[in-house]
């Protein structure tokens, strides 16, 4: 039997560059683990087959052709020319429609299981990276078991690297109600040339405090994430959870990814403690304090 986490992620960045011809977007992001975990549990089994049970979150994950776990299983075992015996068992912790990459990194975590599972050799991992990318834009991430990378492209194209210095403790609040990125993406509207350009160049400085171990509670204002700019006015509970946090008194607050979840970041242990205590007792919210990871 072999166990695996599958942690979350955030955004501390995410500026949408141009649409694609192919209807996708080309973004300069930061993606950058925390410590809050799905947990995959992998036993080769007797029976032929892909036999996934999941425990947690909505009841649609347990219907296997939908979940992305199954499907990453299905390209493994097709692009290995295996034949599939094995149970899988995921137990979900991170919300799901949240921002945080739960199924990206649970589709990650299914790969590399299978690929030590298998005994793969590390020749294969180019492989499992294509089907990664495949699988979805986010995956890739979740397989460099890196702390941090920068992402362009869909965001498949990476630049890992590892959070140094003080770092900020991380305040995740779900306010209760998924916020599906196909949505915020149709309601997008590109930045000016001017902006992008700004942001972007905000985009390289943070990358390279972060990078230098010189990211302070002062720098905290290069945080960004264009998809604020669609989901805010359309949902009113992400809307409250950021004005909340930000009023809880923060040092930096931002909507993670597509949404719903917003992060807040405190330099002081103390002070996130007190602000994830006033954050759970709103009712509906889903409240983790946790690390970057």
């Amino acid at each position: 039997m072999l166990k695996l986490k599958a942690p979350a992620k955030i955004n501390l960045f995410l500026e949408t560059t141009r649409r694609r011809p192919d209807g996708y977007h080309d973004l300069a992001t930061l993606f950058a683990r925390v410590g809050v975990c799905d947990l995959l549990t992998f036993r080769r089994a007797a029976a032929p087959g892909i036999k996934l049970a999941v425990k947690g979150g909505p009841k649609e994950l347990g219907r296997q052709a939908d979940n992305i776990v199954h499907k990453a299983a299905v390209k493994f075992f097709e692009t290995f020319a295996i034949a599939p015996a094995v149970e899988i068992r995921l137990e979900k912790r991170i919300p799901v429609g949240a921002g945080l990459g739960g199924g990206s990194s649970d589709a990650a975590a299914a790969l590399l299981g299978l690929a030590r599972l298998y005994k793969v050799p590390r020749a294969g991992f180019t492989r499992l990276m294509k089907i990664a990318a495949a699988v979805g834009s986010d995956v890739p991430f979740f397989m460099l078991e890196s702390m941090a990378a920068e992402g362009r492209g869909r965001g498949e194209k990476l630049k890992p690297f590892s959070l140094k210095g003080r770092l900020p403790y991380v305040v995740l609040v779900y306010p209760g109600v998924p916020v599906y990125t196909k949505e915020v993406y149709g309601n997008l509207k590109l930045g000016t040339p001017g902006e992008i350009r700004a942001r972007v160049k905000d985009f390289g400085r943070l990358c390279r405090l972060l990078r230098a171990g010189r990211f302070t509670k002062e720098d905290a204002g290069l945080i960004f994430n264009r998809l604020e700019d669609p989901v805010l006015p359309r949902h009113k509970a992400v809307r409250q959870a950021r004005e909340r946090l930000a009023a809880l008194g923060a040092d930096a607050v931002m909507m993670s990814g597509s949404g719903a979840t917003v992060f807040a970041l405190c330099w002081d242990r103390v002070a996130a403690a007190r602000l994830a205590r006033e954050a759970g007792r709103i009712r509906g919210y889903r409240v983790f304090l946790t690390e970057f990871w």
